[in-house]
């Protein structure tokens, strides 16, 4: 049934005007003030354009536009290797969450109905409890005087303690734990609405279990995989409580130079610059993706 032009408008008109007033209009603010030079005062930049100018104030701002905290950024290699060092850890824990999440979400899909709401309500308690103290639990289990540690030492497994806490391997479990939800449920939601006719066909033709996963199951779960893919790739490039909490301080990633720039150094015309980058680095993958993705509906 089609709906009224002004209904279909209306519910158009709600998420733009929410993706207006919640990423347009603080995206232009960081961007304005990513273009300013710092200053001592309060707020610590010189604003870059005044209501008062006018149009020839504001054809002079667009003329002389100062991209000198973008350069700073892309020449030097703190900065770049932070990004590298975010987008790597990106990379690694979203192949991980894939790896540990699809038999989970393949596990639910197949299970009796009764099951399946038993599993997804014990994934969704994770949620019921605040992140900062879920991560904070990870210190007390892996620190050298935690929970890990001892159990080990009582069963005479190691003969003093593994120092698990400040270490890559810390920061990829916590991420892992923090985000498996995030790629659990698109797949679910993909693999629960396949139609088992598809799967049942390919068994008639010969298929063999794993030939029938791997020729029809997996690539029809494809959308769900990547909706996954980058619902946990986009908050984990840019997270800075758990590499903080759970990392070595010597390993810079963007999330924590952002803190330092904001806060401990309060140059934040550069954070801005830095955060405007990010945002690039995060949505450029998204844009190409749909629009291959465009492309090859119209095909």
């Amino acid at each position: 049934m089609n709906l009224p032009i002004s209904r279909r408008n209306l519910l158009i008109g709600i998420p733009y005007t929410w993706l207006m007033l919640f990423f347009l209009i603080p995206f232009v603010i960081v961007m304005s003030i990513s273009l300013s030079d710092p200053v001592i005062a309060i707020p610590p930049y010189s604003p870059v354009l005044s209501t008062n100018d006018g149009l020839a104030g504001v054809w002079n701002y667009l003329t002389q536009l100062d991209f000198e905290n973008f350069a700073i950024v892309l020449e030097d290699d703190v900065y770049l290797s932070s990004y590298l060092n975010s987008v790597q850890m990106a990379l690694t824990t979203t192949l991980l969450c894939l790896l540990l999440g699809y038999p989970i979400a393949y596990a639910i899909a197949s299970s009796p109905m009764h099951w399946k709401t038993r599993f997804i309500m014990a994934i969704n308690l994770t949620f019921w409890c605040s992140f900062l103290i879920r991560i904070y639990a990870w210190i007390v289990l892996l620190g050298n005087q935690g929970v890990v540690n001892n159990i080990l030492l009582s069963l005479g497994v190691i003969d003093s303690p593994i120092q698990m806490l400040n270490t890559d391997f810390a920061v990829y479990l916590g991420l892992v734990y923090a985000y498996l939800p995030l790629m659990i449920f698109p797949v679910y939601a993909t693999l629960e609405k396949l139609d088992n006719s598809v799967y049942e066909a390919s068994r008639d033709l010969g298929c063999s279990h794993i030939e029938s996963f791997f020729r029809v199951t997996l690539p029809l779960s494809r959308p769900g995989m990547l909706a996954g893919a980058f619902l946990v790739f986009v908050p984990v490039t840019g997270e800075y409580i758990v590499p903080s909490l759970l990392g070595n301080a010597s390993t810079p990633v963007i999330g924590r130079v952002l803190w330092n720039e904001f806060f401990s150094n309060g140059d934040w015309p550069l954070a801005a610059s830095i955060s405007v980058l990010l945002m690039l680095v995060l949505v450029l993958p998204i844009v190409l993706y749909q629009f291959f993705s465009n492309r090859n509906e119209e095909k």
